[in-house]
C-alpha cells in the first residue's frame, strides 16, 4: 500500500510573483473614484507605486489617505476607474495570487486569541504555503522579527504586548510575507522615536533591495527625511506630487492644513523641516 502524501507538502499552482525591474510601475491607479455609503472620498486620482522607491501619501484627517491606500491594496472597490498591480487589474489576480504580490499593515492591529508573537509574524508566510518558495519561511520570519526587534518576545501572547509592541509585531508579519508591494497605513502612529526612524529606515532598506513601498504618514518630517515622493491629498484629491523638496511648501502645505507653517532646509541633510508658525 502506498503512504498517503503529506498534504502540506502538496505543491499548489499559483502564478508567483518576479522580481519588479528598477523604476517599473507596480501599483498604479487610474481615475479612481471611491465612495463610502454615500459620501464620495476620493475623486479622480491617478497615482503610480513604483519599484524601488518609498511613496508617501500625506495630508490632514479626512483626505482620504488610508481610503486611497485601501483601494490601491483592493480590499476597497473603486466605484469608477482602475487599480491595476504587477502590471495586471486587480481584479485579474485571484486572492491567493494577490496576496503574493502586495502586504497591507493596517491602522490597527488586533486578535481575538492570544497567539504567540512568532506565530503572529508567521501568519505572513500563508500566502507562499504549497508553493516552490515555502521553504523560506523560518528564514524570512525570523529576518522579519530581527528587522523590527521583536524576536526578544517571540514566545509571549501578542495580547501582552504594549501598543507599540504588536505595532511592530504587525510590521514584522508584512515583512515576512515578502512582497513586492508594501502597503503601510500610519506604521508609526503608536511608536516612540526610536522605532519611528527604524520603521522608515525598513521601508527605505525595502524599496533599495527593489520593493515599491507606499505609507501613509502624519509626520511630515518623516516623510521629507526618507519618502523619494510624496503625495499631498487634500479633500479627497492629490493636491500634488513630487519629491519632498520640491512640494513641501509653506503655501502649500499651509493651505491643505489650514495651519500656518515654515519650511526650511535641515541644516546637515537639505531634508525639508515643517514647523507650525506658532505666535510665542
Amino acid at each position: 500500500m502506498k503512504p498517503l502524501r503529506n498534504p502540506f507538502r502538496v505543491r499548489v499552482r499559483r502564478l508567483l510573483p518576479a522580481p519588479p525591474s528598477p523604476g517599473s510601475a507596480v501599483a498604479e491607479a487610474r481615475g479612481l473614484r471611491v465612495r463610502l455609503g454615500q459620501r464620495p472620498v476620493l475623486e479622480s486620482i491617478d497615482l503610480t507605486a513604483r519599484a524601488g522607491e518609498v511613496l508617501a501619501l500625506v495630508g490632514p484627517n479626512g483626505a482620504g489617505k488610508s481610503t486611497l491606500l485601501a483601494a490601491l491594496a483592493a480590499d476597497l472597490a473603486a466605484e469608477q476607474g482602475e487599480v491595476r498591480i504587477d502590471g495586471r487589474p486587480v481584479t485579474d489576480w485571484s486572492p491567493a495570487e494577490l496576496a503574493l504580490r502586495r502586504a497591507v499593515l493596517p491602522q490597527s492591529a488586533a486578535l481575538s486569541f492570544p497567539f504567540p508573537v512568532a506565530d503572529v509574524v508567521r501568519m505572513g508566510r500563508a500566502p507562499w504555503a504549497g508553493t516552490e518558495r515555502a521553504d523560506e519561511d523560518d528564514p524570512a520570519v525570523a529576518s522579519a522579527m530581527a528587522a523590527t526587534e521583536v524576536t526578544e518576545f517571540a514566545e509571549r501572547p501578542f495580547s501582552a504586548l504594549s501598543g507599540g509592541e504588536r505595532a511592530r509585531v504587525a510590521l514584522a508579519r508584512v515583512l515576512a510575507q515578502r512582497a513586492p508591494l508594501l502597503l503601510l497605513d500610519e506604521p508609526t502612529a503608536a511608536l516612540d522615536l526610536r522605532h519611528q526612524e527604524l520603521v522608515l529606515r525598513i521601508c527605505r532598506k525595502r524599496a533599495a533591495a527593489g520593493d515599491a513601498v507606499v505609507v501613509v504618514l502624519h509626520d511630515l518630517g518623516l516623510a521629507a527625511a526618507y519618502a523619494d515622493r510624496a503625495a499631498v491629498l487634500h479633500g479627497g484629491r492629490i493636491a500634488v506630487v513630487g519629491p519632498p523638496a520640491g512640494v513641501f511648501t509653506g503655501e502649500l502645505l499651509g493651505e491643505v492644513y489650514r495651519q500656518p507653517v515654515e519650511v526650511f532646509p535641515h541644516p546637515r541633510t537639505g531634508a525639508p523641516l515643517v514647523v507650525p508658525t506658532r505666535d510665542t
